[in-house]
């Protein structure tokens, strides 16, 4: 039976299956004018010479060699901020100019050390690749990507204002809102439209999102596997196909775990191979302080620096030099072998689902592309090149894309689910940081309160009050819990946590009495100022879409 729906397809010219590749580009707002370098803005420099940069790479080269391509990348509002931030952008040339020059003195220094020199010219070399392919977008990467959305290879997606946790907030409809259309208006402003799908925070879903999704224009989103297999009425063919959310339209697509975990798991994943570049292992641990105390932040403690010379080798310390020769080898043949798996996949799938090809949708946090998997752009270039030169049994695709060929989903309505540890929100909301939720309740129902008592306010007044729904819209971020949770820079997120409720509180009070002083609310927008065409109205309980 198998076999012959397997022919009927390929009589049909239709693949057995679909690969749904989606990337989700995330970072925290992090921009600190107030000092003239700041360690946490280190996350967005690493990630655009190490994610981003070499993602355009790939994608210029699959464009320039014709290789058809298909890949769904989700820009937040706040990486999208920062990625456009002249402030930012220049201090990520003089970062890259330091380390740059870190690079050539490492040269230097391995000239007789045969089995790290060559690796020295190569992180050189990537530098250099690094300061061309950022000036050739104008500094600004999103204007390569919103270049290959336009070209048909790219659907770059939206998201939530702030990254916030959606369904801890589900209790205020009204913040949900807001987070929700705000990351659509900038998303319009960034990228000249609407965004037609949504990435969902930490793969957040809480039944009556949907219609809030629906509402601000959003036409599909991503959820975490179980939110569709405990969906109801029970989904016909499990992950491998869309669902409809019932009266809102809204168009679900599930993780397919296979996929994920031959690309996430730590113990089975390809970036964990012996053959790949060690994170960890780092120039800015290992070698003399005295030596790397210049292009450390502040002069401060040691740091991530970027230059590493070692592969993973295996689970001890003694670490063997790192071969880009048989890491670039290894790179083809997990490529291959993600290929296969998928192929063999859709070919299992087949006789359950009902003559339609499978839909394999697999989403990944960008940042393991090339950050914390150094080969991970090179295994996206080889996945579609494979592809390119395939049998055909399995294509690459966009939801959008999808839709269009079958555009009658089963409808359904997922469950409340998340991705991460438990699969309820319990990284986000747990002994290490229920502390913040009463604070982020409280100022968003105040938020709410201060919209609908000030319809028409003085310029002054709506200066202040977009600024308290900027500093509103921050304290929901969800990375504030989830570095809570890890351990990792905690201080700096309850501070960031501290500092939006007091920011907040501060302005609500100038602008209940009436005494604001100019150059105070001047001090806070010039440190917390996303969203520049931000209005305050979006916390009223009157429909988004009529503001």
């Amino acid at each position: 039976m198998a076999y012959d729906l397997v022919l009927s397809l390929e009589s049909a010219g239709m693949p057995l299956g679909y690969l749904n590749l989606v990337f989700h580009a995330h970072l925290p707002y992090v921009r600190h004018p107030e000092y003239p370098e700041f360690l946490e803005e280190q996350w967005l420099f690493e990630a655009i010479s190490e994610t981003y940069l070499p993602l355009i790479r790939v994608l210029d080269g699959l464009e320039r060699d014709r290789i058809p391509f298909r890949l769904t990348l989700s820009v937040t509002p706040t990486l999208a901020g920062m990625l456009a931030d002249p402030l930012l952008q220049d201090r990520y040339e003089a970062r890259l100019q330091k380390l740059t020059e870190l690079a050539d003195r490492e040269v230097e220094r391995t000239r007789w050390e045969p089995e790290f020199h060559p690796l020295a010219l190569l992180h050189r070399e990537q530098f250099g690749q690094a300061r061309d392919i950022y000036q050739s977008c104008g500094r600004n990467p999103l204007q390569a990507f919103s270049r290959h959305q336009a070209a048909g290879g790219l659907e770059i997606i939206g998201c939530a204002a702030t990254h916030a946790l959606l369904p801890t907030l589900m209790a205020q409809p009204g913040a949900v809102r807001a987070q929700i259309e705000q990351g659509c208006r900038e998303h319009e402003r960034h990228f000249g439209s609407r965004p037609r799908g949504m990435w969902l925070p930490e793969c957040g879903f809480a039944p009556g999102l949907d219609q809030i999704l629906a509402d601000c224009g959003v036409g599909f989103a991503f959820v975490d596997t179980h939110g569709v297999l405990l969906a109801n009425p029970m989904p016909r063919q499990g992950v491998y196909a869309p669902l409809r959310c019932p009266g809102s339209g809204l168009v679900v697509a599930a993780r397919d775990l296979e996929s994920s975990r031959q690309v996430w798991s730590r113990m089975e994943g390809y970036p964990g191979d012996p053959a790949y570049r060690d994170f960890y292992r780092d120039i800015g641990f290992d070698l003399d302080l005295d030596y790397v105390r210049p292009y450390l932040v502040g002069q401060g403690a040691r740091m991530m620096l970027g230059i590493k010379y070692h592969r993973i080798t295996g689970p001890g310390d003694k670490k063997l030099p790192y071969e880009p020769a048989v890491a670039l080898e290894r790179v083809g043949e997990h490529a291959a072998h993600f290929i296969s798996s998928r192929e063999s996949q859709v070919g299992f799938l087949a006789e359950s689902m009902d003559g339609k090809p499978a839909l394999i949708t697999a989403p990944y946090d960008a940042e393991l592309f090339g950050h914390w998997w150094h080969e991970g752009p090179l295994w996206v270039d080889q996945v579609f090149r494979q592809l390119a030169c395939g049998r055909g049994v399995i294509e690459p695709i966009t939801m959008p894309l999808y839709l269009q060929e079958y555009p009658n989903p089963q409808f359904a309505m997922p469950g409340y689910s998340t991705w991460g540890e438990g699969g309820y929100c319990a990284f986000w909301l747990n002994g290490h940081n229920d502390w913040i939720y009463p604070h982020i309740h409280a100022v968003t129902e105040r938020m709410k309160a201060l919209a609908e008592a000030h319809p028409e306010p003085s310029p002054l007044i709506r200066r202040a009050l977009n600024q308290a729904a900027r500093e509103c819209l921050l304290l929901q971020s969800s990375d504030w819990p989830f570095i809570l949770t890890t351990g990792a820079h905690a201080e700096y997120a309850a501070k960031r946590v501290r500092d939006h409720t007091l920011n907040f509180l501060t302005l609500e009070s100038s602008i209940r009495h009436r005494d604001l002083d100019v150059e105070a609310l001047a001090r806070i927008e010039a440190l917390n100022n996303p969203f520049p065409d931000l209005d305050y109205r979006i916390f009223e309980t009157r429909s988004v879409t009529r503001i």
